[in-house]
């Protein structure tokens, strides 16, 4: 065998050995030797390295040629003996055969790749992460359900044909298993003498692979793989890691390779994706020296980038050993067999015991591998082991067993998850049967918590965690270490419905070693109020609050698992208890025990002052008990079986003093009295309460204290509660009032708000029974309570209401089954999202002290709650609901409401209410005691109904009657509030107070029934009901009168102030009178004077009216003087913004011009790119906006020397704000006056007559341009008409101010439409302000026609006076330049129509726009018109006869496009005049072109053709003509409907049968009908397929998309980066306008524009948008807007949930669907040229846009 001399063996050597080599021979050569695996590494020893990796690898182009020729070569020399081995025949029909005979596993397993769609149903998966993909989701009945739809993250797959995953519909239709499926071995299939070699084959291949990707040395082979000869070739290989960023590997590779920025970013780029790439490549030096470059860049900051040098036969038995893995997962797809013989020879234990399987070995090396090694056999796994339901159970025990080790290395790697072996928990712990199995064989949950606790290494002398600060590092492991919590919860994810005693053992184990974790938890972060001066360093509370939150899900799936049985709740409800004693007996607070008594009751308990003392927010144990708890409740155990249960070891003070302290420090932190701590408790406290952790915190505290209440003396409870509080002096003493005189303005402030957090407390441990278990509800009471009072602070959106509901660990929150039952959905508009209001009946449930209200939503809800009342006219009371019965275990709560301590306290606020001397109480205090009041009542109330006479033991209305004892002789309750009713200070809370007192007669009334008669009670019941209803109107009606008195009095002031100002300001107001008189009538003379020109408006041609006699007046926006606009005055300006568009384009692919060379004198008739103008409408004077402008370049001057940040407008390119609006401009149009009415004295000369003049004309100054440059000799002098003198130099009609002003215009219009650099001097200056003119109104003109809205009288008038002054300024725009240019661009522009021999090479008629056409010979015309001295002519004329003429030419334009096949369909009515000179014309085009254009029998359609194709022309050239000669426009165009031909030819002044214009001047029109035709362009066109643009142009659209947003993700999945090598793409984004997908914010698409790198989306709008973009980020569900390199904006998609509401991200997953107003309201905005100006808009609006590098998207 030749050996490979050079670094590169001649291909040809390679190429004949492949020719010569017969896989066939070699597999039997194999077979018959007796060490097959020796043979084997022989071959490969030979072959791999002279194939793989040869040489260097540099650019992508030779790069993917290379890598087809080795993947050609590896497939015939390499795997081909392999599959014949295999087979033991021609490999194509063998695996054809092994297909057919294998019966496919019902499971699909598809894989999923990044971004790929991925469905959920969330009524019938498991849990969230059984997932189908978009094949088996379409073809399932889930489709039906409601779904959620996300991207996948890769690496998981599709759980269609899973049993466990689904509770119902598990298969699709593709995958419904077979029923003759008998649990028979797929092996037993296949013949024998397969099996014997594919054990064999798989066995060598499988450990090849395994060795060479596990091996660690860089320059030596496994023995039996050493290349017979060794070569001095290295590769310099580098290594991906997640702490270096691309530019610093760019930039490191640029200097250690010295390669190019683009050769960088493409290594940078493999390396980001596959994990490891060669950079350079030689012998061993050359490569170390790259090595130790690149070592020494990076190792300044951060650990190195990890650099190996590689001998070459390393790498290449490496990348071989990859598509040997990848071989063996195709090959198994062909036959369950050979995947389960694959999954044995995996599994087998090796040599060495029991962790030493491949796959083992496989696992336990991960961390070590690069990335794209590690996807390929993760990849084999899913595709092998996990489709194989027994190998997968053997698997997952080996999986369980290795745990700790896996998760080990994973902390120390530093790769994502995904990429980590360790992501295979979730296909494995989510299975439950798998997970109970794992958890009762090899203790799978305590193995978890143990991982996780010994991570955690930071504890405090108590054991307890202790953060350190929470640096990126800390942060990053700390998120490792979460992927465990992650995995527990898979465990638990689903709770069994039947317990062994195995498991109930293993449980208990796990719940031991989670109780550990909770310990370490108790008391952590304690936090002691600051005194004096502010803390020094915020103390760390992140850590320990995300645990909290990740460990949330985890606490409450434990206890519903201990729902399902009693003697798993017992045990856990023992455990937790001793777990508390435990962590009471560290507490320090046994030391002081004090005494307190109130109200003639003595309580026991110690001295502790969370104002002084250590206290912690973080109480997991307590909770867990709470919780636990309140199961013993629900499940009624607590009933049941209550001598089993240690409730004689509860110490009920003990069990409330933790909750309670935290309660209180909330309390506190309200109060203003821990300011000094800083954020971090602020913050702590904010998280306590928010819906992400209160169901684990705040609501938990909030049972245990109403379970230790229920087991107390509820008066002991509160003086508990009132000591904790540091209230117990102020209610304790006899007089209560002192203290307060002494205190000083703070303190009191303090109290007074500690009293009324605490009256809050009570109210909710009396008062919040929504919890099953507390009160008798169910899950769905709650979450429909908690609803009610979200939306009773205001109408919300769903996602809202998602936010502001508890999730479980199945992410729902049950939302959907209540929400529409007491709310009703209202749909929203074109913006905005959907609301849910609240139904009317649902309000009487609401509750002012919901515990899950912030302050803020509180007084929200309560002001709209009171506002609502007094709309529907009842009174503004806001009575507490009806709370739900209690469960028998919370039953003693009750007695809270009635014990003599809350009578005290409640007596002792009203009290203060009744004298209101000094600061001593606040109304919310009383608010709280009326509130508190109610509730007992309700309760009393509930008792009387339910209960007979001897049972009633709650006798609340006797209490409130006694008056207080003898120390405090204050009243009764009651007394005080009859003596609060009518109080004038109190007027807000009068209703309550009225409530209050209407319930306590009802309840004495029912009492008294039950005890005598019942006739006698019904009188005496309605009699102080009615008395107190009588009072209350009587009051009303009072303070109506007296608020009407006080109404009448303020008028009769005001109108004598008036008539005061009057008299005092006579003249002025006379003077204002008479103007306004004056207009008036003015106005309605005016209208009588348009009906009679009415008649027959004309506006072209010698016959029409001008608009000059009108003055105009306009106002300056910057110093408001007015000022009229005249030719010779001072300049007035219009903002306005200038921009290149190609929103009518026909076609997208003709690139751009070159600013150089490019001639804009004819516009194509596909429109390829415009000019377009716009305007915000607001004028100033020209030296203001000067001035104006000056001073905004000044100001970004400063800024650029301060070095701020960007601003949304670029000064450098002449752009700015306009004053008024903020709108972007970036150039100003001056106003010109409107022109006069033609002198009608003068003759109008007939067509020929003029044409003939026109010639004359042109030809002499065609000559006289041509002397002065030629020096020809004199030839034949061409003859001048007279009175025209082509050496006259007519007078600038306009002032120096004006004529600069149409300079700056013209040259913005020049800059912007060329992109070059200004050039007063270009010829094409002219050309381009007429330009921007013609296209402006060709695509307003579309506009209107689209939204069928009238031609005149519809436009806004920003737009109308712009167009107004775009078409002044372009009819004067000439007078700035020379006047030979503009002459002759005339004598072309008439060339095209009338094609003369004097100018060469015009352009064929095919090939011209007639609209612009006709603009720029009508504003071209002036210049020549100038030169005609005789005053026997006027322009008009000659206006009227260009019209005509290129209304001729375009209707041969469109005659001879319009052969299209239906032209040839027959119509048999009788032809009209129009028909027949239609079809005369059309023949006569034949004759000149013969058989080019088909043979037509009627006129009918040839005419229909004609009409509409016209049509958008004549529409323009009627708005043109309008706004140039300031005629008024007839009737029947201000209004959309039928009449609007007649009309639009007669204010033409063209017959409305245009055909006549060719029939009038037929031997005329001949000889240039004959030239046009001829031109060879024409039949060129015509004859071949060219692109012909048909008329009338189609207007664009934006692209259509598809109804549901999934397709688009798909779509999206399936597209793979046009530059690297089939790599997916990131951020996929569609351009909406033409609909190429592109690969989005990458390194690997950007390209070079202008000399500037740009991303892919940037780079796309100068070809398809010249600048301007819009697009859809379709994984983001985003809008994005582009214009130029600088800016942009993102914008609210037009896709919408069935809750209308866009979710940007795809955070949320509900099913998207098209809105279609959305599309239209974004397309409209295109077609208006109104995206620059919303970018513009944003980015003034939030300046982080401004900030964002739009270019690289």
């Amino acid at each position: 065998m030749a050996s490979a001399q050079s670094d590169r063996e001649p291909p040809s050597v390679l190429c004949s050995e492949v020719l010569n080599f017969s896989a066939k021979d070699t597999a039997s050569q194999w077979l018959s030797a007796a060490d097959v695996q020796q043979e084997v590494y022989r071959h490969l020893s030979v072959y791999v390295p002279r194939i793989l990796c040869v040489g260097p690898s540099g650019v992508s182009s030779r790069e993917e040629q290379e890598e087809q020729k080795e993947d050609l070569a590896s497939q015939l020399l390499l795997l081909a003996p392999l599959e014949w081995l295999l087979l033991d025949e021609e490999p194509a029909s063998g695996l054809n055969l092994l297909q057919e005979n294998n019966q496919p596993s019902p499971l699909c397993g598809h894989v999923f790749k990044v971004g790929e769609p991925t469905y959920s149903c969330r009524e019938c998966a498991a849990d969230p992460t059984c997932v189908l993909c978009m094949k088996c989701f379409l073809e399932s009945i889930h489709k039906e359900h409601r779904y959620r739809m996300t991207t996948s993250g890769g690496g998981g797959f599709c759980d269609c044909g899973d049993a466990e995953a689904w509770k119902k519909g598990s298969y699709c239709q593709k995958h419904k298993p077979n029923n003759t499926d008998t649990e028979e071995d797929p092996v037993s299939v296949l013949p024998a003498d397969m099996v014997a070699r594919s054990f064999s084959i798989f066995s060598i291949l499988l450990k090849y692979a395994v060795d060479m990707l596990t091996w660690d040395q860089e320059d030596q082979l496994p023995s039996g793989l050493e290349p017979p000869h060794r070569e001095d070739t290295y590769y310099c290989m580098l290594f991906n890691d997640e702490v270096h960023t691309y530019e610093q590997v760019i930039y490191t590779l640029q200097k250690a390779v010295n390669c190019s920025q683009k050769e960088a970013v493409s290594f940078a780029t493999t390396v980001d994706r596959d994990g490891r790439k060669s950079v350079r490549y030689g012998d061993f030096q050359f490569c170390d020296q790259a090595k130790s470059v690149i070592v020494r860049n990076t190792s300044r900051q951060s650990k190195p980038l990890r650099v190996q040098v590689m001998h070459s036969s390393v790498v290449a038995h490496q990348c071989f050993a990859l598509r040997a893995l990848s071989w063996l997962g195709q090959i198994i797809q062909y036959s369950d067999g050979l995947r389960r013989i694959l999954c044995e020879v995996g599994l087998q234990k090796g040599p060495e015991g029991e962790y030493s399987s491949l796959v083992d070995k496989l696992m336990l090396n991960d961390s070590k591998m690069w990335k794209g090694a590690r996807n390929i056999y993760h990849q084999l796994l899913m595709n092998s082991l996990l489709m194989d339901f027994r190998y997968k159970k053997i698997f997952a025990i080996q999986f369980a067993k290795n745990y700790r080790r896996l998760q080990t290395d994973f902390m120390e790697d530093d790769h994502e998850r995904v990429v980590s072996v360790t992501s295979l928990s979730v296909q494995l712990f989510t299975v439950p049967t798998m997970a109970r199995m794992l958890m009762v064989e090899e203790d799978l949950m305590t193995t978890i918590i143990r991982t996780f606790v010994d991570h955690l290494r930071h504890r405090d002398l108590q054991g307890r965690f202790q953060f350190d600060r929470y640096t990126a590092q800390q942060a990053f492991k700390f998120g490792r270490v979460h992927s465990l919590i992650g995995d527990l919860k898979y465990v638990l994810i689903s709770r069994p419905s039947e317990w062994s005693d195995q498991l109930r053992l293993k449980f208990q184990e796990g719940l031991d070693a989670f109780l550990e974790l909770l310990k370490c938890m108790q008391g952590m972060d304690p936090v002691v109020r600051q005194v004096g001066q502010h803390i020094e360093m915020e103390p760390e509370w992140e850590a320990a609050f995300t645990l909290q939150m990740k460990l949330t899900h985890i606490i409450s799936m434990i206890q519903e698992w201990c729902s399902t049985d009693e003697r798993v709740l017992i045990e856990a409800y023992r455990k937790c208890l001793s777990a508390l004693s435990h962590c009471h007996s560290g507490l320090p607070d046994g030391e002081q025990p004090i005494s307190l008594s109130v109200a003639g009751h003595c309580v026991e308990t110690f001295r502790y002052q969370v104002s002084q003392d250590k206290v912690s927010i973080h109480l997991p144990v307590c909770r867990l008990l709470a919780g636990l708890h309140v199961l013993l409740s629900r499940t009624e155990v607590a009933s049941r079986f209550p001598e089993q249960l240690p409730l004689g070891e509860l110490s009920p003070p003990l069990l409330i003093e933790l909750p309670l302290r935290c309660l209180v420090l909330c309390a506190q932190v309200h109060a203003g009295m821990w300011r000094r701590n800083g954020f971090s408790l602020i913050n702590q406290i904010y998280y306590y309460h928010n819906v992400k952790c209160r169901v684990e915190m705040f609501d938990k505290d909030i049972v245990m204290l109403q379970a230790g209440a229920s087991m107390m003396d509820p008066n002991h409870f509160l003086m508990i509660v009132l000591s904790r509080f540091e209230l117990f002096h102020i209610f304790s003493s006899a007089d209560r009032r002192k203290r307060y005189r002494e205190a000083n303005k703070d303190v009191v402030q303090q109290n007074n708000t500690l009293i009324e957090e605490m009256l809050h407390l009570i109210i909710m441990v009396v008062g919040e029974r929504y919890v099953s278990g507390v009160g008798q509800v169910e899950v769905f009471d709650e979450v429909r309570r908690e609803i009610i009072h979200q939306l009773s602070i205001r109408p919300m959106a769903h996602s809202e209401l998602v936010k502001a509901l508890p999730e479980n660990g199945n992410k729902e929150t049950g939302l959907e089954r209540v929400i529409d039952s007491v709310a009703s959905f209202k749909k929203p508009g074109v913006t905005g999202r959907g609301l849910y209001e609240l139904r009317p009946e649902w309000n009487k449930h609401f509750n002012l002290y919901f515990h899950h209200y912030s302050r803020a939503d509180q007084s929200k809800a309560e002001e709209a709650q009171r506002k609502l009342r007094r709309q529907n006219g009842e009174d503004t009371a806001l009575p507490p609901p009806p709370p739900p019965t209690l469960c028998p275990l919370f039953g003693s709560l009750v007695n809270l409401l009635q014990c003599d301590v809350l009578l005290a306290v409640e007596g002792a606020v009203l009290q203060w209410a009744v004298e209101p001397s000094g600061g001593g109480w606040t109304e919310s205090m009383l608010q709280r005691v009326l509130h508190l009041v109610g509730v007992a009542l309700l309760e009393e109330e509930r008792q009387l109904e339910s209960s007979r006479d001897d049972d009633i033991t709650f006798n609340y209305t006797r209490k409130i009657t006694r008056p207080g004892e003898a120390p405090s002789t204050s009243g009764s309750v009651l007394a005080l509030l009859e003596s609060l009713q009518n109080a004038p200070h109190l007027e807000v809370h009068k209703d309550m107070i009225t409530w209050i007192l209407k319930m306590v007669a009802n309840i004495k009334t029912k009492r008294e029934q039950t005890s005598s008669t019942f006739t006698v009670t019904i009188s005496q019941g309605q009699g102080p009901e009615e008395t107190v209803r009588d009072k209350d109107k009587a009051e009303r009606k009072r303070k109506a009168e007296m608020a009407r008195l006080r109404r009448e009095k303020i008028m009769a002031q005001m109108s004598e102030m008036q008539k005061h100002f009057i008299n005092e300001n006579k003249e002025l107001f006379q003077q204002s009178l008479e103007e306004l008189e004056a207009s008036t009538s003015t106005a309605e003379n005016s209208p009588p004077s348009s009906e009679h020109t009415c008649v027959s408006q004309v506006c072209v041609g010698p016959r029409r009216v001008g608009g000059a006699e009108r003055r105009r007046l306009v106002t300056c926006i910057l110093c408001q003087e007015e000022q009229e606009v005249r030719s010779q005055g001072r300049a007035m300006v219009l903002a306005a913004f200038i921009q290149r568009s190609t929103v009518l384009s026909k076609n997208r692919r003709r690139n751009l011009p070159d600013p150089e060379r490019h001639d804009p004198l004819f516009m194509h008739p596909d429109l390829s790119l415009g000019i377009h103008t716009a305007s915000c409408g607001h004028i100033m004077h020209a030296t203001c906006w000067q001035r104006y402008f000056e001073a905004v370049q000044l100001k970004e001057q400063r800024r650029q020397q301060r070095l701020r940040g960007h601003t949304s407008y670029d000064v450098e390119n002449g752009e700015f704000l306009c004053p008024l609006c903020e709108c972007l401009s970036n150039t100003v149009i001056p106003l010109l006056p409107h022109t006069h009415t033609p002198d009608y004295r003068v003759d109008h000369p007939t067509l020929e007559a003029w044409l003939n003049t026109a010639i004359e004309q042109t030809s002499a100054l065609h000559s006289a341009h041509r002397k002065p440059s030629d020096g020809v000799a004199e030839g034949a002098e061409p003859p001048v008409p007279e009175g025209f003198r082509v050496d006259f130099t007519p007078q600038n009609p306009f002032s120096s101010n004006i004529r600069e002003m149409i300079t700056t215009f013209g040259m913005s219009t020049y800059k912007v439409g060329l992109k070059v650099n200004p050039n007063e001097q270009d010829h094409r200056v002219p050309v381009l302000s007429w330009s921007t003119c013609a296209y402006t109104i060709q695509s307003i003109e579309r506009l209107l026609m689209d939204e069928d809205k009238p031609l005149f009288g519809s436009l806004p008038c920003r737009q109308d006076d712009c167009l107004s002054a775009l078409t002044r300024f372009s009819s004067a725009c000439w007078t700035a330049a020379p006047p030979t240019t503009v002459q002759s661009h005339f004598i072309r522009l008439l060339a095209a129509l009338i094609p003369e021999s004097q100018v060469e090479n015009t352009l064929s008629i095919l090939d011209i726009d007639m609209f612009h056409l006709l603009v720029y010979s009508v504003m071209s015309y002036s210049s020549v018109h100038c030169l005609d001295q005789s005053g026997q002519r006027v322009v008009d004329s000659a206006h009227l006869h260009l019209l005509h003429l290129v209304t001729v030419a375009h209707l041969v334009q469109i005659l001879l496009i319009s052969t299209t096949e239906e032209v040839c369909m027959d119509q048999d009515s009788g032809g009209s005049e129009e028909e027949e000179l239609t079809w005369r014309l059309y023949n006569t085009l034949r004759k000149h072109l013969g058989s080019v254009l088909p043979e037509v029998t009627s006129g009918w359609q040839l005419f229909r053709c004609v009409k509409a194709g016209s049509l958008p022309f004549l529409r323009a050239a009627a708005l043109f003509f309008h706004y140039l000669n300031s005629t008024p426009p007839p009737a029947d165009l201000l209004v959309a409907g039928p009449g609007q031909w007649e009309a639009l030819c007669s204010y033409l002044s063209l017959p409305s049968n245009l055909l006549q214009l060719h029939q009038t001047h037929n031997t005329l029109l001949e000889p240039f009908i004959h030239r046009w035709c001829c031109h060879p362009a024409v039949r060129q066109t015509l004859q071949v397929d060219g692109v012909i643009i048909r008329f009338p142009r189609e207007s664009n659209r934006l692209i259509q998309l598809p109804e549901d947003y999934s397709v688009l993700i798909n779509q999206a999945s399936s597209f793979t980066c046009p530059r690297s090598g089939g790599d997916k793409s990131r951020a996929p984004t569609l351009c909406l306008v033409c609909g190429s997908m592109l690969c989005s914010q990458s390194y690997c698409c950007q390209t070079e524009v202008d000399g500037e790198d740009v991303g892919a989306c940037t780079a796309h709008t100068f070809t398809c948008g010249a600048g301007l973009g819009l697009f859809l980020r379709v994984r983001e569900s985003q809008v994005l807007f582009v214009a130029g390199k600088t800016k942009g904006c993102f914008y609210p998609p037009p896709y919408l949930d069935d809750y209308g509401e866009t979710d940007q991200g795809l955070k949320r997953g509900n099913p998207l669907h098209l809105c279609s107003d959305r599309y239209k309201k974004i397309e409209r905005l295109w077609r208006q040229h109104g995206v620059a100006e919303v970018i513009g808009h944003a980015q003034e609006a939030n300046q982080t846009l401004v900030a964002i590098d739009w270019q690289h998207l």
